[in-house]
């Protein structure tokens, strides 16, 4: 739930502040219908690519790590199938896109060359320090042989491809 919400901050706060600014920085931009055309379009092609990656790696953590009855969203298995065999992070690869998308649709340059790479780097630095040392707590010894093989984000071609693969028979 606090995931949730620090997500919505970060939407809600970006989107505030980017309008803002764009009314310092940007007014030409701001009132440009071609800009917002093609922002629009940008923004609703990375978003539909974002939510695709999010189904498609949320699918397999559901069906590959969970054992016994957990409350949803939960895993207890260290998960190393599809994308999570090439990288320790796929879902957050594409949930790094998801601000930019948004920043796009809502067609605000402030948040898309200011904020959004700020919010990039917020989520980074929260993968390095909440969510793998809570996966160590997890899944300990396991998890620091996954470590020592698996890259946290890969760009390689079958990884991307795995990133959007809607079948789970990994």
């Amino acid at each position: 739930m606090v995931r949730i919400i620090i997500w919505l901050l970060l939407i809600i706060g970006g989107a505030i502040l980017g309008f803002y600014l764009d009314s310092i920085f940007f007014p030409l931009m701001v009132r440009s219908i071609w800009f917002h055309l093609i922002t629009l379009l940008l923004g609703g092609f990375l978003l539909s690519l974002v939510l695709i990656i999010s189904r498609n790696t949320g699918r397999i953590l559901a069906k590959y790590g969970r054992e016994g009855d957990l409350p949803r969203m939960e895993t207890n298995v260290l998960v190393k199938e599809g994308p999570y065999k090439y990288m320790r992070h796929p879902m957050h690869l594409g949930l790094f896109f998801f601000p930019l998308s948004i920043a796009l649709i809502l067609g605000s340059p402030a948040f898309v060359f200011f904020i959004a790479p700020a919010e990039l780097i917020f989520m980074l630095i929260m993968v390095k320090l909440v969510e793998e040392p809570e996966a160590k707590r997890k899944f300990g010894e396991a998890y620091d042989q996954y470590v020592a093989k698996t890259p946290g984000f890969c760009l390689n071609p079958d990884c991307l491809k795995s990133l959007f693969r809607s079948k789970i028979n990994y």
